[in-house]
């Protein structure tokens, strides 16, 4: 008789409590996590809690049967924290998400070596360097470091020097771990290309974020408004508060001109005070956090996504897409999405590349229901988790760390 196949155990490192799936990390967290799960890893997280609802979601992984440490993280106080990186050479970011609880919880965990390593976000692998583990998978999505460089070639001259320095040492340390670790993950081609111009000698495999089209699916036309633009995204992350007030600013009075009922929705918790300046001017609606964004898509006839600061695949756009709506983006924010139908996906450039993207299906509803179910039709056969399950699951069996066999009745 075959002995049984044993469960493999995964120390899983990643910056934010990877549940709910509500933005963008958490949703990638969690769908690999839930895979890890679901195939028998036994799994211990390592994470910070930043919120009071936070500790709900801890709750919840550890019914789950994860063991979960997870140390309060202020942002504030690790900001003075993480100067400690003038003094000693390394890159702020590496102080900043230094913890003393979360290093002592993951050297007892590799105690005896872990089957699996998996890390997710390079600040998190300071973690799992010097520690033994059969694997080691660092899931870069993509370069941290080349983020903080497009915030230095747009910034002032002190920005210019701190983001740049920022981005150079990153850099250094990603690196490191890419070199150290068994293997790199980056979330696109074009992730790929710059990820080996950047560290030649390592060679990363693509593992893209995949789209629940189950739940991200439209409920029909009852609420559609054929001038209606929807955004979405945690509204104090930087290259969302960039993207959408640039929109507002120079594309939304030229097409309230041109349409005067069009509205703009947006969609997404923690609006700093900037974005809600938006709300009630001009059509604008900011919504804050919502339960669901799928019945935001729903009242939408474009959705945009025009992120000037951004790299690899936008769940955003993918979202909107599986929604059944045709997308406005920049290049930026689509680079990562290979072949999507060019009739659903309007790649514009500039403002008037933008205007004209968005009149486009403001001025033909029924072309925008088209294009729209086109690209429905794409993402639920290109981009469903299931597709990115399977290829983790052929990386780690390179990797020597196999699940057991699902039993079968």
């Amino acid at each position: 008789m075959t002995a049984p196949q044993p469960h493999p155990r995964v120390v899983f490192l990643c910056q934010r409590v990877p549940w709910p799936p509500d933005r963008g990390d958490r949703i990638t967290t969690w769908h690999y996590l839930q895979h890890l799960l679901q195939r028998g890893a036994s799994v211990q997280i390592g994470c910070f809690v930043e919120e009071e609802r936070d500790h709900e979601a801890v709750a919840f992984l550890r019914r789950r049967g994860c063991e979960v440490v997870a140390p309060r993280l202020s942002r504030g106080v690790r900001k003075l924290t993480s100067l400690r990186g003038l003094l000693t050479g390394e890159a702020l970011t590496l102080p900043f998400f230094r913890h003393p609880a979360l290093a002592r919880a993951v050297s007892a965990w590799c105690t005896t070596p872990p089957d699996l390593i998996y890390v997710y976000s390079s600040s998190m692998a300071q973690y799992a360097r010097h520690t033994p583990a059969r694997a080691k998978v660092m899931q870069f999505a993509e370069l941290d470091s080349d983020k903080w460089r497009q915030f230095a070639a747009v910034g002032g001259p002190l920005a210019r020097w701190i983001f740049g320095r920022e981005a150079e040492r990153l850099l250094a340390f990603e690196t490191e771990v890419a070199r150290s670790f068994s293997r790199s993950l980056v979330v696109s081609e074009v992730e790929k290309e710059l990820f080996q111009r950047c560290i030649p000698d390592v060679t990363p495999d693509v593992l893209p974020n995949g789209v629940d089209v189950d739940h991200f699916a439209t409920a029909g036309d009852a609420e559609r408004h054929a001038h209606t633009c929807v955004f979405t995204g945690v509204m104090d992350y930087e290259p969302n508060v960039d993207g959408i007030c640039w929109f507002v600013d120079r594309c939304w009075p030229t097409l309230r001109q041109r349409f005067p009922d069009a509205r703009l929705l947006v969609v997404g918790s923690k609006p700093i005070p900037k974005v809600q300046a938006l709300a009630g001017r001009d059509g604008i609606t900011v919504t804050g956090r919502v339960e669901t964004t799928p019945p935001w898509f729903d009242k939408a006839a474009v959705a945009i996504a025009p992120l000037r600061l951004a790299r690899g695949v936008q769940n955003k756009v993918l979202e909107a897409l599986s929604m059944s709506l045709p997308v406005v983006s920049t290049p930026q924010a689509a680079q990562g999405l290979g072949d999507a139908p060019p009739e659903a996906l309007c790649v514009a450039a500039d403002e008037p590349a933008t205007i004209a993207g968005v009149a486009q299906w403001f001025d033909d509803p029924d072309r925008a229901r088209r294009d729209g179910a086109a690209a429905g039709e794409w993402v639920r056969r290109e981009w469903r988790w299931q597709r990115m399950y399977e290829r983790l699951d052929t990386i780690l069996a390179e990797l020597g760390v196999t699940f057991p066999e699902p039993v079968r009745p």
